[in-house]
């Protein structure tokens, strides 16, 4: 088979030259100081090539082979345990031999310490293979990680002056996880709690002798039969975000040479794909439990773990496309009607381009959102050992900067790579035509894989909630900031000397149009509302009393059709600024831009006319519901 890294030019310009390696490495490496470092930044990205290399031929070789037999097999549950099939042992045996799980924990805790974009990029070449077995692997390697850093956030690391983390409170636990002889889970949903955590019922309380105690079920939880779970359960009785705390629970407790059985799966999913990721229904029953950080700082912690595993998703979702891509263009090559293949048909050869320029342009889109996200925490961890000089202030600039850059583009990057991972799935079957809908082939499989994506580790509605959040949030926070961004959006669409500069702010300023309209939308909705109060109340009603349900319901009901067009425009911008840094990338910018502009077009006029309709009927059915009684 063929090696999943060295044959992807694409996802290899990263590594060989847009990714600010020199940068990035000396804050992995602490400045160098890090046990047996590497001498200089060229030796570290060798060492990470090497590691791409050794992942992409294990993929070829061994994973996209069983690609089948892991789908066929599945993950059952047996007599109380969760089993898997000889495809999927042999697959994490042999990782377990090569000793990859590691990859992001320090050195000083025998770990490999890549950086988390070397990670990201490890997570699409797996994907391509099978996204199963990504998700499963994604279990090891980033469980060992984010539980070390849990540790240094909390305070019980041990971290000489230099940064260096000596130990942590889970040492015995990374050392399991980087073995292979365990994995993790994060344990979110509930019955009746999926997107609003505010509404998990599970309950930790203290014994009297000080241990917190669990009780609950969580359900849908990705290799929920691994060892240590992280979950999120309530600790003060009210329905909010700060009554929720973290806590490290294990199924089984070893002591005093027994074993403990501490929580248990009671169930595996019957999904229609990702037969290769046990999911599982978890019951906690007065669980021995180990709170990570304070009472309240839950929803806090389990953000940092939720912003890696969207972007980890967001991979997860071009490595599937780029199968499908793959598939398509081989099975298009060879099929013949009317006297020549199908790649030469116009409809399939303008799919076949749609394919490929969509996976350059989220693959783009990633790695800016994945370095902004690994600078900013490498940033503020240094920050805490480095004394203060006269370049902190550019620093704290630098750090704010791509904070925001992260946190801007994250939501992006799972909402555009896991929707477009669905739709290009679904070409590769329409290409293949009736086999692609046969077991056959497996176009079938890709696209029965694909549906989850816009689904797990925030559902793509969430995604679009979010964007929408921090652009309204914004655009009130500083109108005057944001009518200028606008006023500049369309004055470049118009002087810029360049056709794709003036396509790019073009689409630009209709972004900005559309959050100028929604804004406007709800003030006037707003002030319609207050006018019907008394003259000393009317103020007070338009400035205090918002309901965000309510009054945004503009914005809400738009806020896919404005992270269609965010997403479009954002890929757009990071295409054209590698143009000019590497000339023979224009040609992937002017391709997405004649592909996209006619998007966001589109999806501005959906946000500018429709919607009022459904607005009314939804109003009027508020209206006439039923007044809860006390």
């Amino acid at each position: 088979m063929a090696n999943f890294y060295s044959d992807n030019e694409d996802l290899k310009f990263y590594v060989e030259q847009a990714i600010d390696w020199p940068e990035l490495v000396d804050l992995t490496e602490l400045h160098f100081r890090t046990q047996d470092a590497p001498k200089d930044w060229r030796e570290a990205v060798q060492t990470y090539r090497d590691t791409l290399d050794l992942f992409g031929q294990f993929v070829g070789d061994e994973i996209a082979p069983r690609g089948r037999a892991l789908d066929s097999e599945g993950m059952h549950f047996k007599e109380g345990q969760v089993v898997g099939g000889p495809a999927h042992e042999a697959i994490f045996s042999q990782l377990k031999e090569m000793g990859v799980y590691g990859l992001l924990v320090p050195r000083e805790l025998g770990g490999m310490n890549m950086p988390t974009i070397l990670y990201l990029l490890v997570a699409e070449i797996i994907a391509r293979g099978d996204v199963s077995c990504m998700t499963h692997f994604g279990f090891h390697a980033y469980a060992a990680s984010i539980i070390t850093q849990y540790s240094v956030k909390e305070g019980t690391a041990k971290i000489d002056e230099a940064g260096r983390i000596q130990s942590t409170r889970f040492d015995a636990i990374v050392k399991e996880l980087m073995a292979g002889k365990a994995w993790g889970a994060m344990d979110l949903t509930e019955p009746g709690a999926g997107s609003d955590l505010a509404a998990i019922r599970a309950r930790a309380t203290r014994d009297a002798h000080g241990v917190w105690r669990l009780t609950g079920n969580k359900i849908f939880i990705t290799s929920g039969h691994g060892n240590y779970h992280l979950v999120l359960a309530k600790t003060a009785d009210e329905e909010s975000l700060s009554a929720l705390s973290l806590f490290m629970v294990p199924l089984t407790i070893e002591r005093e040479g027994q074993t403990i059985r501490n929580g248990h799966v009671d169930r595996v999913e019957e999904k229609i794909g990702h037969h290769g990721s046990a999911t599982c229904s978890v019951q906690f029953e007065d669980s021995e439990s180990y709170l990570i950080g304070a009472p309240g700082e839950g929803f806090k912690l389990m953000a940092m773990l939720m912003n890696n595993a969207r972007l980890s998703v967001g991979m997860e979702s071009i490595g599937l496309a780029e199968h499908a891509t793959r598939m398509a263009r081989a099975y298009a090559s060879e099929r013949k009607s009317m006297g020549k293949p199908i790649a030469q048909h116009e409809m399939v050869a303008d799919y076949l381009d749609e394919m490929e320029t969509t996976i350059v342009g989220l693959r783009a889109l990633a790695m800016d959102a994945a370095y902004a996200e690994e600078m900013a925490v490498r940033l503020e961890y240094l920050n805490r050992f480095e004394r203060r000089t006269e370049g902190s202030s550019d620093s704290a600039r630098q750090l704010s900067r791509f904070k925001r850059r992260a946190r801007k583009l994250t939501p992006l990057v799972k909402y555009a790579a896991s929707e477009h991972a669905v739709a290009i799935a679904r070409l590769n079957m329409q290409i293949h035509g009736g086999y692609g809908y046969s077991k056959e082939y497996d176009a079938e499989r890709l696209l029965r894989d694909s549906l989850v994506l816009p689904i797990y580790e925030g559902t793509s509605q969430i995604q679009s909630l979010m964007a929408l959040k921090d652009q309204l949030g914004a655009a009130m926070k500083a109108p005057q900031r944001f009518l200028q961004k606008l006023a500049t959006a369309k004055l470049e669409a118009v002087r810029s000397r360049d056709r794709l500069d003036r396509t790019y702010w073009s689409m630009r300023s209709l972004a900005y149009s559309a959050i100028q309209h929604i804004l406007l939308k709800i003030a006037r909705d707003k002030w319609s509302s207050a006018m019907t109060q008394p003259l000393p109340r009317l103020l007070d009603t338009f400035v205090r009393h918002w309901d965000p349900k309510r009054d945004f319901s503009p914005g809400l009901l738009h806020a896919e059709h404005l992270t269609r067009m965010l997403a479009d425009v954002e890929i757009a911008g990071v295409l054209l600024g590698q143009a000019r840094r590497f000339p023979e990338r224009r040609v992937w910018a002017e391709r997405w831009l004649e592909r996209a502009e006619p998007r966001v077009r589109y999806n501005w006029d959906l946000v500018v006319h429709t919607g009022d309709r459904v607005l009314l009927d939804l109003g009027a059915k508020r209206h006439s519901a039923p007044t809860p009684k006390a």
